[in-house]
């Protein structure tokens, strides 16, 4: 296919990909400025708020691999649309159960149920885009396609946490949820009508159980396997638990900050703020990118960044500071994301990606499980801001894993595609693969 022809539908599959982002995040974050106070109102402490969230990042530790295999096997547009009807699903129960004050055995069991409908969507989607503008011809880097997915996410996340809170305000807490539920029908419908697996052929070869078990040896070679990608995991835990517990422990702390715990739009605030932080850094990610040789330069430095941040906020008592330091926080986030989609993306293999990226996701949710209660019992006990400052200390334990997969000097690190600035005279890299596998570029 000529690079001509490629254009167009290069262009289509990433406004689909766009567009599918757009709903899935508008419909997310209808609940993310409200969802602490949303259970803590269903009568549950903060311990038990936060263990909740934590059976929900068990349930994506649980099935992030048999539904990364059926993305792999069935296909991707199948995982994406098995997902919006389960999370739409599960998302009726919660609001159910905040309805009837359910105990906290029904709160973990339906959070499991929510992860498992998330977990339908990791890897698929980004696996399902990076395919398809293969198969289109299309040759440039992916930080510029990733960018843009975090600002519309960002743009997304902006409109719909905004709008939970105020919608939440004017009637109550349980609306978003509806609205999040509704949402998510119609992304099934458009996803339906419009996403197609392109530049993959899904292998039906072994059955259900076979494929899952082919598939997660696959992962663990092309994925712990391999040391790049290896230690980009083993950082996860420490920088995706304490970034889900900072998100929710946020809302809570700034209505602290502000004074008054029933001023919910204070809480969506905290949502908006990392969503406007997050259209900026998508902006901004492209551009650091090309002002390093190295992809893992980024990743390492906006790490650090969120760490110092963290131990900040945890320090502050004004509410404007407390404000400077997310939007701070939000940006250092968003300019890591979209350059470690790209470098993780160049290190594994078509065939296994919507794996491999779920086990990524995996490693990521593990660290929930683990991290979250333990900061929500530290914020039962000592404050939110002795538990913010644990966090900078959590996320701190992943700059030495982020360094050893830099170490490996993989060529995917100063990838040059798309207009990258890598200089001239910058020696080749030669990975380290120690007998692993070479992984398909």
């Amino acid at each position: 296919m000529s690079a001509i022809a490629a254009l167009p539908a290069a262009r289509r599959i990433q406004r689909i990909y766009l567009a599918l982002l757009l709903g899935n995040t508008l419909a997310a974050s209808f609940i993310w400025g409200i969802n602490t106070l949303f259970l803590l109102d269903a009568g549950l402490s903060n311990l038990e708020a936060f263990a909740a969230n934590a059976f929900f990042t068990a349930g994506m530790v649980i099935f992030e691999v048999p539904t990364g295999a059926v993305a792999d096997t069935v296909g991707r547009r199948a995982s994406y649309l098995l997902g919006t009807l389960t999370l739409a699903g599960s998302t009726v129960l919660y609001w159910l159960m905040w309805l009837w004050q359910a105990p906290f055995w029904a709160w973990a069991v339906v959070s499991v149920l929510l992860g498992l409908g998330f977990t339908f969507f990791s890897g698929a989607v980004e696996a399902w885009l990076v395919d398809a503008l293969r198969a289109s011809g299309y040759e440039g880097a992916l930080e510029p396609v990733f960018a843009r997915g975090v600002v519309v996410s960002g743009i997304a996340m902006l409109l719909g946490s905004v709008a939970g809170g105020v919608v939440a305000q004017a009637t109550d807490l349980g609306v978003p949820f509806l609205l999040r539920a509704g949402v998510l029908l119609a992304m099934f419908a458009i996803a339906f009508l419009v996403m197609r697996d392109v530049g993959f052929t899904p292998d039906r070869s072994e059955g259900p159980g076979q494929a899952v078990r082919t598939l997660f040896r696959s992962s663990l070679r092309y994925g712990l396997g391999y040391p790049p990608v290896r230690y980009l995991m083993l950082a996860a835990p420490f920088t995706a638990g304490v970034g889900i517990y900072v998100f929710y422990a946020l809302q809570p702390y700034l209505l602290e900050l502000w004074g008054d715990e029933e001023a919910y739009s204070i809480a969506g605030l905290a949502a908006a703020i990392v969503a406007g932080s997050q259209i900026l850094g998508g902006y901004l990610a492209p551009r650091v990118r090309r002002l390093f040789r190295k992809r893992t330069t980024t990743i390492l430095l906006s790490a650090a960044a969120g760490m110092i941040l963290l131990l900040s906020l945890g320090v502050t008592r004004n509410f404007w500071v407390a404000l400077a330091l997310l939007t701070a926080w939000g940006v250092a986030s968003a300019l890591e994301g979209p350059v470690r989609q790209a470098y993780i993306n160049d290190l594994i293999p078509s065939r296994q990606r919507a794996t491999v990226l779920s086990f990524d996701s995996l490693m990521g949710n593990v660290g929930g499980v683990a991290i979250q209660p333990a900061l929500g019992r530290a914020a039962d006990v000592s404050g939110y801001p002795f538990s913010l400052v644990a966090s900078g200390a959590i996320s701190a334990i992943a700059l030495p894993f982020l360094f050893l997969s830099r170490r490996q000097n993989a060529p995917a690190d100063a990838a040059s595609g798309g207009g990258d600035l890598v200089p001239d005279d910058a020696p080749a890299p030669t990975p380290d693969l120690s007998g692993d596998p070479e992984p398909d570029r």
